[in-house]
């Protein structure tokens, strides 16, 4: 299923700076940066478990929100973009 993961991480301290990084890198394991906070990620049950419990242990609850929407299998009619930055397919094949 689709997922957006979008975070907002309290970056005044050096503590927060680091929690940041933490939480991105997360997400570029999991998914597609599509703006600086916010990530779409093709996961499964399992893999979207997986990613909540490890984002929770890294961000500090009191001071950083995240937020999961979940956009479904079906998820090509339900997003629309505008501007320059090219769409991409989760699903088809990634050189790197």
């Amino acid at each position: 299923m689709m997922v957006l993961v979008t975070y907002d991480v309290n970056t005044e301290t050096k503590e927060g700076q680091r929690r940041l990084r933490q939480v991105a890198k997360q997400c570029v394991n999991y998914g597609q940066r599509v703006q600086n906070s916010v990530f779409e990620c093709s996961l499964d049950s399992a893999q979207l478990v997986m990613l909540q419990a490890k984002l929770c242990e890294l961000i500090d609850s009191s001071k950083d929100s995240l937020r999961f929407y979940l956009i479904g299998n079906h998820y090509e009619n339900k997003i629309q973009h505008f501007g320059v930055k090219a769409g991409y397919d989760p699903n088809d094949i990634l050189i790197v």
